[in-house]
Formats: C-alpha cells, structure tokens, sequence
C-alpha cells in the first residue's frame, strides 16, 4: 500500500496519477503529490486548517510502530525506519511523517514523542492500546495531550468507520 491520497474535513488531497518524488531517508511507502495539503497545514486562515493538523495527528499517533535508527551507506546520514506490522499502518505514519509529523521516540514514560514541522516536539502520554484485530477491524489508542485533555483516536475500514459515525 502506498499513502497518495486522503480527506480531511472538507477537502479530498492527493491525486489519482501522483508523480514519484524523492522522499527524505526512512519515507516507504509514500507516493503523495498535492501542494494544497501543504498549504492548508501551513495556513491557518484556511477553512480546513484544523482539519489537516486532526488528521495528521490521528495518523501519526494512532499505531503499534517500532522505530529502528539506521545510517545510510552512501551518504553516511542516519535516520529512523519504521518497522510496521502491516504496509497500511506503515504507508498511514509515514504519510503523517512526510506531512510533518513525525513519532520519533516512545520514551521510558510511554510517551509518544513526535516532531512537528516546525522542529516543535509534541509529547502525548500513551494511556490505551486496543489493538486492531479481524473481528473489531480497527485499532484505537487513548492519549493525553500537553495540555491534559484526552484523545481517542480510532483507525480501520472504512466498512466498519462508517457505520459508527454520527451524521453532521
């Protein structure tokens, strides 16, 4: 599975036909191309603004990865690989990563420490893990914030998403 589009909020990013690209050491499964997603991260006034900042959050949080640190060999330069259970969850962070949210550590505390865009480093305290299994076909975790409130955050088929969703 390759990461090329998604919705956020209002908006649909990506594109059916997205060109390679050369992606920063350690981004698998990545073939996304659309400035407007970038955009509307970066702009604040924009209508799906807080939209994009949910989405990559949920991606980037919401998973059972395991960081590996590796040094290239051609250029010497280290960087972290994700190792994932499945290509979905590795193609979802790495998606979030290329989008500017990066997990970088799950430190002795189970924090999940990611690193925004803006060289901002987020800590969220890792509370619960419902793993994803073939009966619920989804996975869920409880964080806390900095700022102390709580998140629940829930991936999975659509098939099984939809049905759950209030409408409006």
């Amino acid at each position: 599975m390759e990461f090329t589009k998604f919705t956020a909020g209002y908006q649909c990013y990506g594109s059916d036909t997205p060109k390679k690209q050369n992606y920063e050491l350690g981004v698998t499964n990545v073939n996304f191309d659309d400035e407007a997603a970038f955009e509307a991260i970066k702009d604040k006034s924009d209508s799906n603004h807080q939209y994009m900042l949910r989405m990559r959050e949920a991606l980037g949080l919401c998973h059972a990865i395991i960081i590996e640190n590796k040094t290239d060999e051609a250029s010497k330069k280290e960087y972290l690989s994700y190792n994932a259970s499945s290509p979905d969850e590795l193609a979802l962070v790495n998606g979030a990563r290329y989008l500017g949210f990066e997990f970088f550590e799950r430190d002795a505390e189970n924090n999940l420490c990611c690193k925004l865009d803006s060289n901002e480093v987020k800590k969220y305290e890792l509370l619960y893990v419902l793993e994803f299994d073939s009966t619920r076909k989804r996975m869920s975790v409880i964080v806390r914030t900095q700022e102390n409130k709580l998140m629940l955050i829930c991936k999975g088929a659509d098939s099984i998403i939809e049905k759950r969703l209030i409408p409006g």
